[in-house]
């Protein structure tokens, strides 16, 4: 049979895109039907291998040819044989029936209650201590459950959440947006850094007021920390001198002991050289630390599971 491109096609061969969509649409039920019968060359057989009813595979074929607009098989009876078009088509839908293939193999086994996958985000400042030991943890129980771990600050990763890049994250300040569920799980107190042969250095209480002719080195405006260290100078009295904005909590520290100035931090995994760390009791110097998940988001059994885990761990997320 010589291969003709028919007359009338349903779909005209428009470049625009609500036509390549409404394509796809029409087309992708019947790709695997196609296969099955260009790899058997036969509808009966074809229809007996997949278990479909060989008049629905026989219109599936027959409307495929009219949405493409060209004949895909040459027919004899029940026997058919692909016309060169539909040799061309089948090197493509082999291929993408393989890639779907593989797709609902990774989304499966990402799923598996004991082997699946967890994409978990959190402060850089929770990653040298807390999130290791809260793995550790739970592994114990869940020892093949794998991690795709984002280390960022605090908005960035609630925009990897909205975009469904993420499944939790553990951030501070606790989010509150209508699109999200979070659950504050613990609080951080914060001190005051300052150089080792600074004035406040020997002290081991401080209030905040003391700091306020001091210089800063604070966290770029877009972190939580930076919003809490603003917001607690202004509740002592005074609006920060800023001399250095950083994206690192240690960066900050060692600025401090080279004397660029003090900052608020949470308390380091290691303590630090060259610094004196002061507990602050004026204004209640602390970060809450919550766990978020975007609002509706069904979850898998494996991140179901790490998200029990760390609702359990309410009080006790930090390491002591």
């Amino acid at each position: 049979m010589v291969h003709q491109q028919r007359s009338q096609a349903h779909l005209s061969p428009s470049s625009d895109t609500e036509d390549m969509t409404d394509m796809s649409r029409l087309l992708a039920p019947r790709l695997a039907y196609f296969a099955g019968v260009a790899r058997t060359e036969h509808v009966t057989r074809a229809a007996q291998e997949m278990r479909v009813p060989q008049s629905t595979l026989s219109r599936a074929m027959v409307r495929l040819e009219q949405d493409l607009g060209v004949d895909l098989f040459a027919r004899r009876g029940r026997t058919v044989s692909l016309t060169p078009a539909g040799r061309t088509f089948l090197t493509s839908v082999e291929r993408a029936l393989a890639e779907i293939g593989k797709a609902a193999e990774e989304v499966r086994a990402d799923a598996d209650a004991a082997t699946g996958k967890v994409a978990f985000g959190f402060l850089h400042t929770m990653g040298a201590e807390t999130v290791p030991g809260l793995i550790h943890a739970f592994r114990a129980d869940h020892p093949r459950v794998r991690f795709s771990l984002v280390q960022n600050y605090g908005e960035a990763m609630l925009e990897r959440l909205r975009a469904g890049e993420l499944d939790l994250c553990l951030t501070s300040p606790v989010p509150d947006a209508p699109d999200l569920v979070a659950r504050r799980l613990d609080e951080q107190k914060l001190r005051l850094v300052v150089p080792a042969d600074h004035r406040l250095a020997g002290r081991r209480r401080v209030r905040l007021a003391e700091a306020a002719d001091e210089t800063f080195v604070t966290l770029e405006p877009n972190y939580g920390l930076r919003r809490i260290t603003d917001d607690l100078c202004k509740e002592a009295g005074f609006k920060p001198r800023v001399a250095f904005e950083g994206e690192e909590a240690e960066t900050l520290r060692g600025l401090v002991a080279a004397g660029l100035g003090v900052a608020l931090l949470p308390p380091p995994a290691v303590a630090r050289p060259g610094v004196a760390e002061l507990t602050v009791t004026a204004p209640r110097a602390v970060r809450e630390i919550g766990v978020a998940w975007l609002d509706g988001h069904p979850d898998t059994p494996p991140v179901a599971a790490f998200k029990r885990f760390l609702l359990s761990r309410r009080g006790n997320l930090l390491p002591t």
